[in-house]
């Protein structure tokens, strides 16, 4: 320092040269004793991991049977049909989560590509469409993960994929809105369903205006059933009631509701799933419950009254019974029978293997003659 001098003695020199470097001493330490206990254990690398493997299953299966004692799972049967049939089935999470002294109601599901291969499930908000939906795909996966499952009985023919469409959320940094997430994800389903598949649809098309979502919901069910190649097991719900029209163009789909019961102005949820379709969804008697002001409860219900009385109403469930039956499209080889002989030869070309070059030439090749003809 400037006016000062500083004054050291051996001991102090040395004791802080210790200190200095013990870090590195002790990272050097660290090291030699960690390759020293690797090179030790590498003799036993192959037990090791046995070990380790037993103790994770033993650790998995250990859980699987703690949770089917405790909740009183039954063992599923797993085959190689495509039926799903489940019986008195509960959602494992939803059903630990229940206030003191209320039970979970079961309901069963029971889907095949003969003769109920798509389910049309309607009823009101909070009445337990969703949890259904999602109680049966984690049914699925708990069986064929080789778990105990939340039901009296479960008979599940193997399922190679879950598609899920049950809630979307905004994208606005990328530009997409729920709508363009919702027609994202169930494009992509349409494209990669196979026929072991397991599809699982809340609400489609409810982003968008009412005619547009009840379209687009009614080709999508309509795909599912008329798919020329599979026949995807499915579990629709919707608010669109319009939907339950399909069970009598379809004779693989079949409605069902979410039943509830109505004591003078309120609803009393039964949670139970029944045969047929529903005619109102009760969205006024759950926003009522939510605590909306009672001048907009009593507003809406005016408004819905008006509406409900329109004669216009009459008219459009007139149309809904007149939509025009999908007519199945003629391929272009069924058109000019000509075109089954160029079926033929293009059947013939390895499309791996040649040349765009060699392509053109055979397309040429191909006009040439047929246009002869």
């Amino acid at each position: 320092m400037v006016n000062a001098e500083r004054y050291i003695t051996e001991e102090l020199k040395v004791y802080e040269e210790k200190i200095l470097h013990a870090e590195e001493k002790l990272t050097a330490i660290e090291q030699r004793i960690f390759m020293a206990l690797i090179q030790a254990a590498a003799e036993y690398i192959p037990q090791i991991q046995q070990n380790a493997r037993i103790i994770a299953q033993l650790d998995c299966l250990l859980s699987f049977a703690t949770v089917a004692a405790r909740n009183k799972y039954t063992r599923p049967e797993i085959n190689e049909s495509l039926i799903v049939d489940i019986k008195a089935g509960r959602h494992p999470v939803i059903e630990k989560q229940l206030p003191v002294g209320e039970s979970y109601v079961p309901n069963d599901v029971y889907l095949d590509s003969e003769k109920q291969q798509v389910m049309i499930i309607t009823g009101p908000n909070m009445a337990g469409k969703s949890a259904l939906l999602r109680q049966t795909a984690l049914i699925v996966l708990l069986a064929q993960m080789g778990s105990f499952v939340p039901a009296e009985s479960a008979s599940i023919g193997l399922v190679d994929k879950v598609f899920t469409r049950v809630g979307a959320s905004d994208n606005l940094s990328r530009g997409e809105s729920t709508f363009m997430v919702e027609m994202t994800e169930t494009a992509s389903i349409l494209n990669n369903l196979s026929n072991r598949s397991l599809i699982l649809m809340d609400e489609i098309g409810r982003g968008t205006s009412t005619y547009d979502g009840v379209s687009i919901a009614w080709a999508i069910v309509e795909y599912l059933h008329n798919h020329k190649d599979f026949k995807p097991k499915t579990l629709f719900a919707t608010h669109y009631h319009e939907l339950n029209q399909l069970e009598e163009d379809l004779t693989r789909v079949k409605n069902f509701n979410v039943s509830v019961k109505e004591v003078g102005d309120k609803i009393i949820f039964m949670r139970k799933l029944k045969e047929g379709g529903s005619e109102h969804s009760f969205g006024i008697h759950v926003a009522q419950l939510a605590g909306m002001p009672n001048r907009v409860v009593f507003r809406a219900n005016e408004i819905l009254h008006f509406l409900e009385k329109d004669k216009h109403k009459n008219e459009q469930r007139e149309k809904v019974r007149e939509v025009p039956k999908p007519t199945p499209q003629m391929t272009l080889f069924e058109a000019d029978p000509r075109f089954k002989e160029i079926e033929e030869k293009l059947s013939k070309i390895d499309i791996n293997t040649i040349s765009p070059v060699e392509a053109l030439l055979k397309l040429n090749e191909l006009l040439t003659t047929y246009n002869r003809k």
